[in-house]
């Protein structure tokens, strides 16, 4: 039966200064009538002219520089992959589905075309982080553990939209549901089987990992499922001038 193995996500995460704003993934049980006219407008505001800012970082030298070492890295990643992908066996390899919505690539596609038209994002600062966060995970790249799944790897790049620069030495919190969409490490009613008890202490599909000098942050995982009410997503939050722990979180 043909099947997906591997997903790839690319994206670029603008990061701008806000106060008093933004719910990404709001309490359902709050109606967005409860936020006042003006924060609705500053966040508009503040949406529209971080588009533009990061579209002007996009055209600039910096951006070009990044956007060319960006392209390098992603195809070294892409390279290790086919060389770990020579090792499955021809049943193996027959039977996978090696789809891409990419269909105006060729053979011939050059890195820069394969990677090009990357998603890109705004971050806001958060009044809430929304349900099933849970503080002090492990840092670390692969949060896959024991779970099963397609295999899902992000490449996150996040650039102040003000000066067009990277944001060096950032953590960055990473979680998301599995693929049955429970989270790990939270037992409520509307997570999973809410009598496991066991599942508080599980931390799979959690962790954190600091940006390098091009302020990029990867994570290796599985596609994450949904769950009443929510569309398929993945949580991240960042933190500034965080101390790592002697247990590793």
């Amino acid at each position: 039966m043909p099947r997906f193995t591997r997903w790839f996500v690319f994206a670029t995460v603008a990061a701008a200064t806000l106060t008093n704003l933004a719910i990404s993934h709001p309490d359902t049980t709050t109606p967005s009538a409860d936020f006042s006219a003006d924060q609705h407008v500053t966040r508009k505001l503040f949406v529209e002219n971080g588009r533009r800012l990061l579209k002007n970082c996009i055209h600039s030298d910096i951006g070009r520089d990044l956007n060319e070492r960006a392209t390098a890295r992603r195809l070294t990643l892409l390279e290790s992959f086919h060389v770990e992908r020579r090792r499955l066996d021809a049943g193996t390899a027959l039977t996978s589905n090696h789809e891409s919505n990419r269909t105006d690539l060729t053979l011939n596609a050059t890195a820069s075309e394969l990677f090009n038209g990357e998603s890109a994002c705004l971050l806001e600062p958060e009044v809430t982080e929304g349900p099933y966060y849970v503080a002090g995970e492990l840092i670390r790249s692969d949060i896959r553990e024991d779970q099963p799944g397609i295999d899902l790897y992000v490449d996150l790049q996040f650039i102040d939209v003000n000066t067009c620069s990277p944001v060096n030495e950032l953590y960055v919190d990473f979680w998301h549901a599995n693929a049955s969409g429970v989270y790990s490490g939270v037992v409520a009613r509307t997570n999973g089987n809410s009598d496991d008890a066991s599942n508080v202490g599980t931390t799979f599909h959690r962790g954190l990992s600091r940006t390098g000098s091009d302020g990029v942050v990867s994570f290796t995982t599985k596609f994450p499922g949904l769950y009443a009410g929510r569309t398929t997503h993945i949580h991240i939050m960042t933190h500034a001038n965080g101390n790592v722990l002697a247990n590793g979180t």
